[in-house]
């Protein structure tokens, strides 16, 4: 046995490089497809490369390679051994694996050899040793880069490998007389050996640097929450109660001013909580009350960094539709981040009473502002799932803050029925975008409703992946790696496991769907060709209503996608501001109801 160890016949050391290839291509190519398939990979590879570590390729094996050996193997066996346990912390040994490498890649550096082969030595254990510590700042896109990076470096252990074998097999019975090259011969294959050494360490360079450069620039680019959001350890009692105001940092409407607001108020269980918000006010309002406008935003990640108030634009045009021309007639809008988002907490993603109580209650809190008078006037505008928390705003609205006259609802592409939404969006393969809206349902309703457990809906390997997902926002360049995740993933969706519309999720998205009554007048207006939510749910919402005996007005624009609607120069916004106008002037025979259409 000793003898098989010290000179392994070349069959054996050439058919276990090729071996090696295999395992690193499949990772390599499809490191996502299968979960579970990787894991078997990995715990194979593993076990492998620990073996072939101290393989002798002519020079005596070092103490170092036979520890690292020992760990590879130990680490293989227990990936295969607790395969269904170890997935969820595949992405951690991944880089533990990476970094072991690199540490003996840097003692090979320290052994004899010419200057280009201790170069390369140092440039391949430092990079394999960055990319190691970069991918646990990233845990879900580690499946992707890591396996990569390791499937990488098991291709080109077993490249080596297989080299050797076949050197090894082409001439099994060496002559005991080498000829040696002639000097002259000998210093340009020297020379050409010692260039392909440092141009291969110069690309690991570049490519580690660009690594950790990435990792900078997505580092930079995540939004930071300052002290005003965090609330102190005693607030007012109630819900509704301000807690301090200051400037909004960003930009400023034209005629407009803007405060950023915390304050009390509760989550979708009733609990205290605390929510953050904007204030816009005319910088030269008419005199009297003034009339409110609600805002309640679209979807802007649900990690606590992704508030609207954080963001630079959350007061313009760009962010709040006819904002400026709000302001011009005199009104004041008030817009809610809802409660976990700035402010701590749990956030309400398509959670009906968790999303109106926060609009509400800013509007509350407002009203203790200095030198502004609110009038009980209320309209109430939402863009998505700012339109699902607009009409729970209305539904919820006489009950909760009974001081408030609620005039009327305009929701731009609402999201109406949570459960109708799952449902087309589980048909099939998911999308990307789909991959993320559905994990920004997962996590807040397995944080808001005990009954629902996100291990009954996503794979014990996908947890870590999912929730990274729900750290990130759309306004940061971190999300690109939850896309490239969402991407790897997509080939065939190993994510989610079970019926996302069944059991305890299910009851709770249908409890969450929009179903009135409502009692004053509803405008619904969307985009034909819609790419989020799909037109036919907003013809069904409308017809449901206009038979519930609404008054309800609806224009769908054709050519218009999901975002074009609310945007600067949408033909839409003309009309949404007629129509608050005529509600609240109480205008005679304004066109409030599109029923008999």
């Amino acid at each position: 046995m000793s003898q098989w160890l010290a000179s392994p016949p070349p069959s054996v050391v050439t058919l276990t490089g090729a071996g090696v290839i295999v395992l690193g291509l499949q990772i390599v190519v499809r490191p996502l497809t299968s979960l579970l398939l990787l894991g078997i990979y990995v715990g194979i590879a593993a076990i492998v490369s620990g073996i072939a570590n101290v393989i002798p390729n002519g020079e005596p094996s070092r103490w170092w390679r036979w520890l690292l050996a020992i760990l590879w193997v130990s680490g293989g066996v227990v990936v295969l051994i607790w395969l269904g346990r170890s997935l969820e912390l595949l992405p951690q040994a991944l880089a533990v694996m990476l970094v072991l490498g690199g540490l003996a890649s840097l003692g090979d550096a320290l052994a004899r050899g010419r200057l280009s082969q201790r170069v390369l030595a140092v440039c391949w254990g430092g990079a394999q040793i960055v990319f190691g510590l970069l991918s646990l700042t990233w845990p879900d896109a580690t499946l992707l880069a890591v396996a990569v990076a390791f499937g990488v470096r098991t291709i080109a252990f077993g490249v080596a490998l297989f080299s050797r074998g076949a050197r090894q097999w082409t001439d099994p019975h060496p002559s005991l007389v080498t000829v040696e090259p002639d000097p002259k011969t000998r210093r340009r294959q020297n020379r050409l050996a010692d260039g392909a050494r440092y141009a291969l360490a110069l690309l690991l360079v570049v490519t580690a640097s660009a690594g950790w450069w990435v990792n900078d620039w997505l580092e930079d680019g995540a939004i930071v929450v300052d002290a005003f959001y965090y609330p102190p350890g005693d607030i007012p009692s109630g819900h509704g109660q301000l807690i301090r105001s200051d400037d909004y940092r960003g930009e400023i409407p034209e005629g407009g001013t803007v405060e950023r607001i915390l304050y009390t108020t509760r989550d979708a269980i009733g609990a205290d909580a605390v929510a953050s918000g904007l204030v816009i006010r005319p910088v030269d309002p008419p005199p009297g009350p003034r009339p409110v406008v609600i805002w309640n935003h679209g979807t802007t990640g649900v990690a606590q960094g992704c508030a609207p108030s954080l963001r630079n634009k959350a007061a313009t045009e760009w962010d709040i539709p006819a904002v400026e021309e709000a302001l011009e007639r005199g009104w004041v809008v008030i817009a809610s981040d809802y409660s976990g988002q700035g402010a701590p907490g749990d956030f309400p993603y398509l959670i009906g009473k968790g999303e109106a109580r926060s609009s509400l209650d800013a509007v509350l809190a407002a009203g203790e502002l200095e030198d502004l008078v609110l009038s009980p006037d209320t309209l109430v505008w939402g863009h998505s799932q700012g339109g699902h928390a607009a009409l729970w705003t209305t539904q919820i609205s006489e009950n909760y803050t009974p001081g408030l006259n609620v005039l009327g609802t305009a929701a731009l592409a609402p999201v109406t029925d949570p459960y109708a939404l799952g449902d087309v969006f589980t048909r099939g393969d998911a999308s990307p975008q789909q991959t993320l809206l559905i994990s920004w349902v997962l996590v807040p309703y397995s944080e808001t409703y005990r009954e629902v457990d996100l291990r009954d809906h996503v794979a014990t390997s996908g947890r870590v992946m999912v929730r990274e997902m729900t750290q990130r926002c759309p306004s940061e360049p971190g999300l690109m790696v939850s896309v490239l995740t969402a991407l790897g993933i997509g080939l065939d969706r190993p994510l989610f496991v079970g019926d996302l519309t069944g059991g305890a999720l299910g009851n709770r998205l249908q409890e969450n769907a929009v179903t009135g009554p409502f009692g004053t007048p509803l405008f619904v207006a969307w985009g034909a060709k819609d790419e989020v939510l799909p037109p036919s749910l907003q013809h069904d919402f409308v017809e449901q209503q206009c038979q519930n005996g609404e008054q309800v007005r609806w224009e769908e624009y054709a050519g218009y996608g999901h975002l074009r609607i609310l945007q600067p120069k949408s033909v839409f916004l003309p009309a949404l501001i007629d129509w608050s106008e005529a509600l609240l002037e109480r205008t005679p025979g304004a066109p409030l109801n599109d029923c008999s259409r």
